[in-house]
């Protein structure tokens, strides 16, 4: 059965509320939840970022769900750092962590001062930061010298059962360059076509486990108001993928996002009043192969969106 779980955006919600609509989703059905980790948000309008890490602590201390979240070792964050977190969230929830590794966006990263690098370096610096993270969580001493430096790195707690390193890709590029490094692939909504050749991709670079996908949409009562929210929230988030990677600040996502129209964030965010079109569409993505649906609603309230895709969306996808 496919497991339908909640996102929790932190470039949206204060964490205080990111929790308690965590357990709000957990009390409606929703079987797991994952989250972003961002240092700032998309646009002025979202307004939050709290740290990932911390919040997850205390949402699988206070909930009994599952949750990942989508981390950029390499720059930000030292692979070693990310080890010891996946560890010790590991070892305290055995089997309720995965982390996606991802290559990351300049949004996030470029605070260090250092050179934001190309996609290519990028990509030979995730698998590097790969290396070192599964090296650690196996329990090994490490020293690697690349475009990632360690040097003897251990980790003192270990979980037992080691948490998912999972692939997020936003291309069928990407799905094959590190299909076999992933314990699993996650992407976000897209045509069922589309969905289809990334799935197949990753299956033919020898990637293994579960695939995921992040559905962004906006469900309101009329469908003027899923628009303005969807609009509102979602409207720096229409561009190609590397425009979403390499654009530096928060302030220059709003100024390339000036004109951006109710049909360009339909291309990203499904958008709709009608719980059973809604409920189609999910379906879809579930047919074309994805084992989990973590389902992101893109405004900022998120209790009637809770309450009836608790009530109507969820049953029906079971």
């Amino acid at each position: 059965m496919t497991t339908v779980g909640f996102h929790v955006s932190h470039e949206q919600l204060h964490p205080t509320e990111g929790l308690r609509v965590a357990q709000l989703a957990q009390d409606a059905g929703f079987d797991a939840a994952m989250c972003s980790d961002h240092l700032a948000p998309w646009s002025e309008r979202q307004g939050e970022s709290g740290l990932s890490w911390p919040w997850i602590g205390a949402a699988l201390a206070t909930t009994g769900l599952s949750f990942g979240t989508v981390c950029a070792p390499g720059q930000r964050y030292h692979p070693v750092i990310v080890a010891q977190a996946v560890a010790t969230l590991g070892a305290m929830f055995p089997g309720r962590f995965w982390v996606a590794l991802g290559s990351g966006e300049n949004l996030n990263e470029h605070v260090t001062g250092d050179p934001w690098p190309p996609k290519p370096e990028r990509d030979a610096r995730l698998a590097e930061c790969v290396q070192v993270i599964r090296a650690l969580l196996r329990g090994e001493e490490v020293d690697h010298t690349g475009l990632v430096v360690a040097r003897e790195a251990r980790l003192w707690t270990l979980p037992e059962i080691q948490p998912l390193l999972v692939l997020p890709a936003l291309t069928v590029a990407t799905a094959r360059r590190h299909a076999a490094w992933a314990d699993g692939l996650i992407t976000v909504n897209k045509p069922v076509a589309e969905l289809r050749q990334m799935i197949e991709t990753y299956r033919e670079a020898g990637g293994a486990g579960e695939v995921a996908v992040q559905v962004h949409l906006s469900w309101a009562p009329t469908e003027a108001e899923a628009e303005a929210t969807a609009l509102d929230q979602w409207h720096t988030l229409t561009g190609p993928p590397h425009v979403a990677a390499d654009t530096p600040t928060t302030a220059a996502f709003d100024a390339l996002a000036q004109d951006v129209t109710v049909a360009d964030v339909r291309r990203a965010v499904l958008v709709s009043s009608d719980l059973g079109e809604l409920t189609a569409h999910l379906a879809g993505l579930r047919d074309a192969g994805a084992d989990r649906l973590y389902l992101h609603h893109v405004g900022k309230h998120q209790d009637a969106f809770i309450e009836k895709f608790g009530e109507h969306v969820l049953p029906a996808l079971r």
